[in-house]
């Protein structure tokens, strides 16, 4: 995406950028190391079409990088840009904040609200 097309709104950027289920869930995944496409397509358990996509828009928009080796036939990493691990921290914070949000509704569903 060229920056001409980002929103004004920053939270409409993030959203534009990784509000894609699959794409955060790759963000997640590529923060504790290097994958492999198919290591990334087990891990997410989406399709390889979507994952394709996903990984295609993330590398345009620099998030990611997509490296080949030379060495090995069919062999291609994923991992994360600078940028890319920018984004940690608003991982964290989404995991802390689903864990607390699972909590509370498990607290109202036992109690009837």
């Amino acid at each position: 995406m060229e920056y001409k097309e980002l929103s004004t709104n920053p939270v409409a950027v993030v959203l534009q950028l990784v509000g894609a289920k699959w794409k955060i869930l790759i963000i997640k995944n590529l923060l504790e190391k290097e994958k492999r496409f198919c290591e990334l397509k087990k891990n997410l358990g989406c399709t390889a079409k979507v994952l394709t996509a996903c990984l295609k828009e993330m590398e345009e928009d620099g998030l990611i990088i997509r490296e080949v080796d030379e060495r090995e036939v069919n062999r291609v990493e994923y991992y994360l840009t600078d940028i890319g691990y920018t984004l940690k921290p608003v991982i964290e914070s989404m995991q802390k904040w689903g864990k607390e949000y699972k909590k509370l509704r498990k607290l109202m569903e036992r109690y009837g609200k």
